[in-house]
């Protein structure tokens, strides 16, 4: 008895304080590299992928930072040259160059994540919180038997981020603690991109191809390509514009619709519509704004016969300035809106129109 109490003496005496009893996870937390899913298209990075390399240097300032892209021919080699010397934090840039990667299909792609992981063992994989991020993060950690956690608007550590819940009217901080690698998507209007001053300039980082040689011949799944329908506009993208003209079910039909189209021309501004708007049958939900729309945060955001439903205000809140134009003065767009009219649209539009220049 006495000899059990003395190894119980010796074992108190020698136990580790609470700060360190765990070294060997403090050390492997310090390692941290981070793969970055982007987007290209004509040969250019998507500006949306830049904002995912700016959260991925907010996991950690020794992150080591490796940029994926996936295509065909030389588009996906002008984007790696492009992405290369986009940004000072990118280490370096891995191509899979592929028939197979033609078109974003979501199979392909996860299975792409999942050998590009097996072959890097990354601490975290970071894709943007739009559809292409949506299609293949929830894929891919699947196949890599991992939790991710979606439209992360802040990162306050390696495993500790922040993302909205209840429509975007709370926020919930979220601690990761399963297996490698941890697996996010982000919005990327809550991760803008600083300007890089002349100091900083990168001078390019190493291009690297990915071994695809046992990448499996029936990885394009069940899924495949039929076509892609893109307007012919010269209007800004809806989801990087600095001003954005949005309207809503006040403007009672389509043909009225189109004088936001030409107020959007007079501005160099992006159409955006309400989910109501899109339902009606006024515009293509590809300009739908809000929860189940697109994110945006312009400089700049107008809402014309916008009521400012919970879910329409999820995703346009974060908008710089917020200018709401409707007749009804209780309407809940007020409630976000810096500046506010209480008018009808069909008299203030026209009105606006006529006294805007052109833009030039």
């Amino acid at each position: 008895m006495a000899t059990l109490a003395l190894l119980r003496a010796l074992w108190r005496r020698n136990l580790p304080s609470s700060t360190s009893r765990f070294p060997v996870k403090s050390s492997l937390s310090r390692s941290v590299s981070t793969l970055v899913l982007a987007e290209h298209e004509g040969g250019s990075l998507k500006p949306q992928s830049v904002s995912a390399v700016v959260a991925a240097q907010s996991v950690s300032q020794d992150n080591s930072i490796s940029l994926l892209l996936a295509g065909s021919g030389a588009a996906v080699q002008q984007a790696a040259a492009q992405a290369a010397s986009c940004y000072p934090s990118i280490s370096q840039v891995l191509v899979a160059d592929s028939d197979k990667f033609t078109y974003p299909l979501a199979e392909p792609w996860a299975k792409l994540v999942h050998l590009v992981q097996q072959q890097g063992g990354y601490s975290h994989i970071i894709a943007t919180s739009g559809s292409f991020g949506k299609n293949i993060l929830p894929r891919a950690a699947a196949l890599l038997d991992v939790s991710p956690i979606t439209d992360v608007v802040e990162i306050s550590g390696s495993h500790q981020f922040v993302r909205p819940i209840y429509a975007g009217n709370a926020l919930c901080t979220v601690r990761y603690s399963g297996a490698n690698p941890c697996m996010l998507t982000i919005r990327t209007t809550s991760f803008p991109v600083p300007p890089i001053s002349a100091d900083s300039k990168p001078n390019g980082a190493p291009i690297s191809q990915v071994d695809l040689s046992t990448f499996g011949e029936d990885s394009n799944g069940k899924s495949r390509y039929v076509k892609l329908t893109s307007e012919n506009t010269e209007r800004p993208d809806l989801g990087s514009a600095r001003i954005v003209v949005t309207g809503g079910r006040g403007l009672k039909s389509a043909e009225n619709f189109k004088m936001i189209e030409k107020l959007a021309e007079k501005l160099g501004a992006a159409v955006g519509a309400t989910r109501a708007a899109v339902d009606a049958g006024f515009v293509p939900n590809d300009l739908q704004v809000g929860q189940t729309g697109k994110i945006v945060a312009p400089q700049l955001y107008m809402a014309f016969g916008v009521s400012g439903a919970i879910q329409h205000l999820a995703g346009m809140k974060d908008s710089k300035v917020i200018v709401a134009v409707n007749k009804d003065a209780d309407a809940p767009i007020f409630q976000v809106a810096d500046y506010g009219l209480v008018g009808d649209l069909f008299e203030v539009i026209p009105e606006l129109l006529e006294k805007i220049p052109e833009k030039k």
